[in-house]
């Protein structure tokens, strides 16, 4: 295991327990706004990818590279992510209990 594994795991213990379908939507947002965050970033990184040739280029292929994108950010964020999701659900957590600091 990883540290960063190790972390997720020690986290996840030490947050009290919620009802399942209360903390089902908590992960699930956090997971949801990481691929988005993630996504983000490869568009920046794809920008510099050339779209020249015969069949490149045009409305089809910046539809379909933003689709690609954000699938590969979503399962990004499903393989374990860059490490925002678990701050984010703490976060959700505190705005929910009203804890604004």
């Amino acid at each position: 295991m990883s540290s960063l594994e190790l972390n997720v795991a020690q986290f996840q213990q030490s947050m009290p327990s919620l009802p399942s379908a209360t903390s089902k939507k908590v992960d699930s947002a956090s997971r949801d706004f990481e691929s988005v965050f993630i996504s983000q970033m490869l568009e920046t990184a794809f920008e510099t990818v050339p779209t020249d040739g015969p069949m490149g280029g045009g409305l089809g292929e910046n539809i379909f590279r933003s689709m690609m994108i954000q699938n590969i950010g979503k399962d990004i964020a499903k393989q374990g992510g860059i490490g925002l999701a678990p701050n984010i659900r703490t976060e959700l957590l505190r705005m929910q209990e009203g804890n604004h600091k």
